[in-house]
């Protein structure tokens, strides 16, 4: 329901496909070890109001290793003029 409302098309992993699920595991990794266990939250709450603020850092900041050491974000090919190449 949430993606319909948002316009976006749920596409899930296939079954034995290595590559596909090992970048799905990866991620969880990364999640566990630096956002959701990298310290101690007073509560559930506090762990969830960090979540965005992880992901932004993931997706436009964190060098990864699979992609030359970019971040997600070079993945779109934005040109310099555009207001999201413009994010600090």
């Amino acid at each position: 329901n949430a993606c319909h409302a948002l316009g976006l098309k749920h596409i899930r992993t296939r079954p034995y496909t290595p590559k596909t699920n090992g970048k799905a595991e990866r991620f969880i990794q990364s999640a566990l070890r630096e956002w959701a266990y990298a310290q101690a939250y007073p509560s559930s709450d506090r762990r969830a109001d960090e979540l965005p603020i992880w992901l932004h850092r993931y997706n436009w900041h964190r060098p990864h290793g699979g992609i030359k050491s970019q971040p997600p974000i070079s993945r779109l090919g934005l040109s310099e003029n555009n207001l999201l190449r413009l994010h600090i």
